[in-house]
């Protein structure tokens, strides 16, 4: 399933917020260094949907503030 992103970095907490089916806005508190911010929303992500790190994947939008994920519920674990 691919899901779209608004990545809010330098929050002062990490959240996620459902705009719709597939959108989300989520904040984090790392600066968006290095991919450090993309790290970040990847374990808030994965934490949100109760899946492991290794079944979301960053597809569009490294550098940006708006990305696509492409997020594999298959085979939990």
């Amino acid at each position: 399933m691919l899901i779209k992103v608004k990545v809010l970095p330098r929050s002062k907490k990490d959240e996620v917020v459902k705009k719709s089916d597939d959108s989300f806005e989520v904040k984090v508190k790392e600066k968006p260094l290095e991919g450090k911010a993309n790290r970040a929303v990847i374990k808030v992500l994965a934490l949100y949907f109760k899946i492991p790190e290794s079944k979301i994947k960053l597809v569009k939008g490294a550098k940006q503030r708006n990305k696509i994920f492409e997020v594999n519920f298959n085979n939990k674990f």
